[in-house]
């Protein structure tokens, strides 16, 4: 029964994290001008590519640390999980429209760029830096 439990558990988070990815991706395709998936997929730009990667693992940064620091009960650590989760993906979208601010030109638009392009690595080191910020204050 125990063993059930925590694969449910362990099924539960899963979904969680799964979801902050995803509303991650959709938050990057909106902040992108074109369609992201024709970017990543079809056009094969790398500059999209480098970006969904660093918030896709900015978000499992957070959702981990999230996990392990959750109180006890299931409801309450999927909830918190889901609330860092958000916390942290509002953060790294604040960061994408504060470089985009602060730099010359617009983000989004070197994002679609075919070429690769040093502000795409400055966005996504943007992304893990915000998750590890979140994933330290969560602990």
């Amino acid at each position: 029964m125990q063993l059930l439990l925590e694969v449910i558990a362990c099924l539960s988070y899963g979904l969680v994290g799964t979801a902050l990815m995803a509303i991650g991706y959709l938050i990057v395709d909106v902040l992108t001008p074109g369609k992201l998936h024709e970017l990543i997929w079809t056009d094969r730009n790398r500059n999209a590519t480098l970006i969904v990667v660093a918030n896709t693992l900015g978000v499992s940064i957070v959702v981990a640390s999230a996990i392990l620091a959750s109180g006890p009960g299931l409801l309450f650590g999927l909830t918190s999980t889901a609330a860092y989760g958000a916390v942290g993906l509002l953060l790294m979208a604040l960061s994408f429209l504060l470089i985009d601010a602060l730099t010359p030109g617009k983000l989004g638009s070197i994002v679609a760029e075919s070429e690769l392009h040093p502000a795409a690595w400055v966005n996504a080191s943007a992304h893990i830096a915000v998750a590890i910020v979140v994933a330290a204050a969560i602990s």
